[in-house]
């Protein structure tokens, strides 16, 4: 059995809302005070508990990329600042085996009258390597971080920029066991974000284990092999990262990749009802799809009378919310009056076509000789549905790292010739 390079045993944070602390006294608080008891008017101060974390455990093995994703407030940056030794738990304990490198925030770490060159020094030295260990390594810190003009200025002279290559840098390159990672990708050009999302999966290959906090979803679905979903400071799922980031992703939108609507709430009139709706992909209901397969829309759906010709359609919307594109079935099974029956149609979306990130589709019944709408699916009625890219390199994206803009990524026939 591998063994765990982190292990979590019930950590809980309490934080005192409120309450007045003073790290020393002085004579004047102490004859206020006293002046206050006698006179009795000593206010009493109000406060409120509040647990960042609750009851959390978790195991990440050797060599495992986590992450950990949810809202702002959901105990993720508490967490990892326990990890560290930052600020001790009120209850559980965590253990970490080997030698750990961390990233909380800019600059971490650094001593700000330090100069860059300096700084790199006494981080290695923190993290216990001997100095001809970080003398191999300084020429790639120096480089990844971009910093050589700059290494002998001290690094309260940096720019936030600056500082975050650096500290990444000192941080990936002095080849720690374990590396914690928080938001690294928050600050920093593109170009950057790029080079820090690859060292981090040589980081991986080579062996490391990484705890990896970001707001960037594709970054995590593409990058770490298990993600840990919070809130209010509990674990609500622990799986495969491309499954917690679609959960997560369609909790947000209020909507989810089925849905099942009964005799009472069936959406539709006298003519139409529909029935459910489902994302497909691999012969089964998806939240998370790969983005090099075909991804199927079924629409199964109810005809009453004999009618007017009514077709089914769907409409796409981006991670943004805008409309991506429309696609109806006007094929001849459609084209004559609807005859009363049960029906299921799917609508296939070829592999290598949509972009990364949620996509909702909304889902609805039409008349073909005009604009009516037998049924048109509200917000909460949308489906939704996670788009990741494994990275494996046979996909529009190839060997890029980067989020590759715009509403869909089709794979194109190039040509390429040398003149």
């Amino acid at each position: 059995m591998t063994t765990a390079a982190v292990s979590s045993e019930g950590l809980s944070k309490r934080y005192r809302i409120g309450a007045l602390h003073g790290a020393y006294g002085t004579l004047r608080d102490s004859l206020s005070a006293t002046t206050r008891r006698a006179l009795r008017h000593e206010h009493r101060p109000h406060y409120e508990d509040i647990w960042a974390l609750r009851d959390v455990s978790f195991d990440v093995r050797d060599g495992e990329v986590l992450g950990l994703i949810g809202r702002n407030g959901a105990g993720k940056s508490t967490l990892l600042k326990i990890l560290t030794r930052i600020t001790t738990p009120t209850e559980g304990r965590a253990t970490i085996r080997g030698r750990v490198g961390s990233l909380l925030e800019v600059g971490t770490g650094f001593h700000p009258e330090l100069t860059g060159r300096e700084n790199v020094f006494l981080n290695g030295s923190l993290l216990g390597m001997k100095r001809r260990e970080i003398i191999q390594k300084y020429s790639e810190i120096v480089e990844f971080a971009g910093v050589e003009k700059f290494i002998d200025t001290p690094v309260k002279r940096y720019s936030s920029g600056m500082s975050v290559r650096l500290a990444f840098a000192v941080a990936a390159y002095l080849e720690p066991e374990v590396l914690l990672v928080d938001e690294v990708l928050a600050v920093g050009d593109a170009e950057f974000q790029r080079r820090c999302l690859g060292q981090m999966e040589n980081l991986s290959q080579s062996g490391r284990t990484v705890i990896f906090v970001s707001h960037n979803m594709q970054a995590v679905a593409q990058l770490c092999d298990r993600a840990l979903l919070l809130d209010g400071g509990r674990i609500v799922n622990d799986g495969p990262s491309a499954e917690i980031v679609a959960e997560y992703l369609q909790a947000g939108h209020g909507s989810g990749a089925s849905r099942v609507w009964g005799e009472l709430d069936a959406r539709g009139d006298e003519l139409v009802r529909l029935r459910s709706a489902r994302v497909l992909q691999d012969d089964a209901v998806a939240g998370s799809v790969d983005v090099r397969k075909p991804v199927g829309i079924e629409i199964a759906f109810t005809v009453l009378d004999h009618g007017e010709p009514v077709f089914p359609k769907i409409k796409v919307f981006d991670r943004q919310g805008d409309v991506a594109f429309n696609a109806l079935d006007t094929s001849s099974r459609w084209q004559g009056p609807a005859r009363p029956g049960e029906y299921v149609s799917v609508a296939w979306i070829p592999g290598n076509f949509l972009n990364e990130g949620l996509v909702s589709v909304d889902v609805g019944i039409c008349s073909l000789d005009g604009t009516k709408f037998h049924h048109r699916a509200a917000e909460s009625d949308a489906l939704s549905f996670h788009v990741h890219d494994p990275g494996l390199g046979d996909s529009a994206r190839g060997q890029f790292i980067g989020q590759v803009k715009g509403v869909v990524r089709p794979l194109l026939e190039w040509s390429s010739e040398e003149r």
